[in-house]
């Protein structure tokens, strides 16, 4: 059978709707009507004789065959943006993506990302997620890199720990712990906690390790992300377990919490992704930008050298 011929229109489309995972919203960026949308996408999948997508409730989602077949149609814009833009003389415009969460953004990337937008406007973009969708992004090639803290690292992607941090007891400055220079999980007995929904990792792992313990504890209240615990952390509502890496609000002290495991951020991205010199900037701009003493501490974690290789490192993760 002759090969099937792809249209690079189709392509293209498929990456921008695979971005969006939305009709209406992937026909407005690339300025075509819903059904024209529809129409190359049902065009690629029969050419290509797989389905792209499917639906699941009220949402669509990619197919396996899908996420391949996304991850080309990113890398085939790419090379052709920069292809044409060598061509041209001019400098290429398609800005790097980078996904990571809102420890990671507020405590490590804010640097790099401020120093390469005021150098060239428009060169990065951030992408906002949580653990599970920054591996997508970068498994599907929405994002040249990710940045989060892990515990078991993907074996088909490329992990480097960058930072490593001690977790750390945030509370008010007049607290009777305060006084302490370090602490120990048995001092957390009988503390009202903010904590994150019960699905999230760092929640799993801080409950297992309490009741490991032995420790009582009650929630004060459930907390989605950094800012709102810092938030009602700062408000008296509970005491916050938090990576070592996170400055305290004002009339707040953060102090270690000996018997509880590092959390270590790594950055993450697909074999190969650092043959791209701008993705091998935007990595070595991250890696110099952390803190001395948590880049030295995450030296001495294990690497993963690429798909073959798994390593579990600290069970405690942050988005």
């Amino acid at each position: 059978m002759a090969n099937p011929r792809v249209s690079s229109d189709a392509l293209a489309a498929f990456a921008v709707f695979a971005d969006h995972l939305n009709m209406t919203r992937a026909a407005k960026e690339l300025h075509i009507s819903q059904p024209s949308l529809h129409s190359k996408l049902a065009t690629l999948a029969r050419e290509l004789g797989r389905p792209l997508y499917l639906r699941a409730g009220n949402r669509l989602r990619l197919t396996a065959d899908g996420e391949r077949v996304a991850r080309f149609a990113r890398d085939h814009q790419e090379r052709l943006d920069l292809f044409l833009a060598e061509l041209r003389g001019v400098p290429a415009t398609r800005p790097l993506v980078i996904a990571s969460g809102h420890t990671a953004y507020l405590y490590l990337l804010g640097d790099v990302i401020r120093g390469m937008l005021s150098e060239r406007p428009g060169s990065l973009r951030p992408l906002h997620t949580n653990r599970q969708e920054m591996q997508a992004a970068v498994r599907t090639g929405q994002a040249h890199l990710g940045v989060f803290s892990l515990h078991v690292l993907p074996a088909d992607l490329v992990t480097v720990p960058i930072a490593r941090y001690p977790q750390m007891l945030l509370m008010p400055a007049e607290h009777p712990l305060a006084s302490r220079r370090s602490l120990r999980l048995r001092d957390l007995a009988g503390a009202e906690l903010i904590v994150p929904p019960p699905t999230r990792p760092h929640r799993i792992n801080l409950e297992r390790a309490l009741t490991d313990a032995g420790i009582g504890w009650t929630i004060a209240v459930e907390a989605e992300g950094l800012p709102m615990t810092l938030d009602f952390a700062a408000l008296g509502v509970g005491l916050a377990v938090v990576a070592g890496c996170v400055e305290p609000p004002p009339g707040l002290v953060a102090r270690p919490i000996a018997d509880l495991p590092h959390v270590t951020f790594h950055a993450i991205h697909r074999p190969g992704a650092l043959d791209d010199p701008r993705v091998a900037d935007l990595f070595a701009r991250i890696r110099e930008a952390v803190p001395a003493p948590a880049r030295r501490r995450a030296a001495g974690r294990p690497r993963s050298r690429g798909p073959a290789q798994r390593s579990a490192s600290a069970p405690s993760r942050y988005a």
